[in-house]
């Protein structure tokens, strides 16, 4: 079994800030950082709630001016970790001129799906002289490498399932839909959509007892999307995604190695020994 190391990554350039979504990712990542002595700011838009002490917030109307404002303080390098929401209202009254010039590049961005968005901010953001990077530039080792993370070794069945629901994955993501399907006895019961993960487990445990017996359990499956921008959105797994697999009666959850993240590592592989789940971090379909 895999053996998790959350090492910080070494001493770099001190001038990074974390842009902050929702979910414990951000905090995951500045711990990281701290411990290596690294310093870094953190910034979140308004209206989100994160879980580290004293970030700054900003708006989405004046964003363009901040991002301004942090390559004045130094800022060199920009990681945006976290869950993102499409903002459900703006003040137009807020909005300052060259936010306002971008905004309509942003906004058709949403109407393609999360990846899209993000490119097209990250894009934005590297246009006002700034770098996006990711997590593995600056904290490899929060990534997980292949291995059996919790749980007994899944049985062949378990793996074909695994395969088959990697490949749905790849499928759905070739038109930025999600980053995660659920299959059962080679039969796919669910993949994940704009509300996300915990939604799709939920209803599956909710149609359940609807599913002939000969459909079995199942397993999760997530992993980036196709092309994604890998510095950005990439799929985590935690405590909650655990609950929730066992609520739905699945067997085990899998993800892509290198290419998504334990949240909370060490509650989620005791949840899943103690549900008895499988948590395995398997091999990418294409390297």
């Amino acid at each position: 079994m895999v053996r998790l190391e959350l090492r910080a990554a070494s001493m770099g350039d001190p001038s990074l800030a974390i842009i902050a979504g929702s979910g414990v990712m951000p905090r995951m990542l500045s711990e990281a950082l701290t411990r290596a002595g690294r310093e870094h700011l953190v910034c979140f838009p308004q209206g989100l709630e994160v879980e580290i002490e004293g970030a700054e917030p900003f708006y989405f109307e004046r964003s363009i001016s901040f991002f301004k404002s942090l390559e004045k303080r130094g800022i060199q390098q920009v990681v945006m970790v976290g869950k993102f929401h499409r903002p459900k209202s703006l003040n137009v009254l807020r909005f300052e001129a060259p936010t306002l010039m971008a905004a309509p590049r942003i906004l058709a961005s949403l109407r393609s799906g999360d990846d899209a968005a993000l490119r097209a901010l990250a894009q934005i953001i590297e246009e006002l002289g700034l770098q996006v990077v990711g997590i593995e530039e600056v904290a490899p080792n929060l990534l997980t490498q292949p291995g059996l993370y919790a749980g007994r070794v899944p049985t062949e069945a378990e793996r074909a399932d695994v395969e088959r629901a990697a490949y749905i994955v790849e499928a759905i993501s070739a038109v930025d839909v999600g980053q995660g399907a659920v299959v059962a006895a080679g039969l796919c019961l669910a993949t994940e959509a704009l509300p996300g993960t915990d939604a799709m487990l939920d209803w599956i445990s909710a149609i359940r007892p609807q599913l002939p017996d000969a459909v079995g359990s199942g397993v999760l499956y997530k992993g980036p999307k196709l092309h994604q921008d890998r510095r950005m959105d990439l799929p985590g797994i935690g405590p909650i995604t655990v609950a929730k697999a066992a609520a739905a009666g699945l067997t085990g959850i899998a993800w892509e190695a290198r290419g998504a993240l334990l949240l909370d590592a060490e509650r989620t592989m005791a949840d899943a020994e103690r549900l008895g789940l499988f948590l395995w971090s398997r091999e990418p379909l294409r390297r």
